[in-house]
């Protein structure tokens, strides 16, 4: 049930990202969560897309480096407190999160987390079990 991230390197520098957004948006690729970690030289950029293969293929195509990794998406209440529930069942179950970052959504009502672990198989089955919604790449469609 893992969904997938496109991990795009690109140079730290003016216009970098808006290059990148420009030729997804021009092909109606939407995106519906991102980060992005930056040194001095470099960045890497992570997407979750609605569209990933088409994502792939024209980002490489303008001579992107792209790494597309499966990563969790889970769906958890807004409001206080709903991120250390869903932190707390995978720290009980000695799965160590990576990193995280949220999605943008068209809801009042829950928030979504993307999480990166060692094992996603593990980590969606306690959250699952511990009542938590994980999300698909068919929801992510919807988004």
């Amino acid at each position: 049930m893992a969904i997938k991230q496109l991990t795009v390197f690109v140079q730290n520098s003016k216009g970098t990202i808006v290059s990148v957004t420009d030729i997804l948006a021009k092909n109606n690729v939407n995106i519906r969560a991102l980060s992005i970690a930056e040194t001095k030289d470099f960045g890497i950029l992570r997407l979750i897309v609605n569209d990933q293969e088409l994502a792939t293929k024209l980002l490489e195509e303008n001579d992107y480096l792209i790494k597309t990794i499966d990563v969790i998406g889970v769906k958890i209440g807004d409001k206080p407190g709903e991120l250390t529930s869903a932190l707390a069942v995978l720290d009980k179950a000695d799965i160590n999160v990576e990193y995280l970052y949220a999605f943008m959504a068209r809801t009042e009502k829950h928030a979504y987390v993307v999480l990166r672990v060692e094992n996603n198989e593990l980590a969606q089955a306690v959250l699952s079990d511990a009542g938590f919604k994980l999300i698909t790449e068919q929801d992510v469609c919807k988004l």
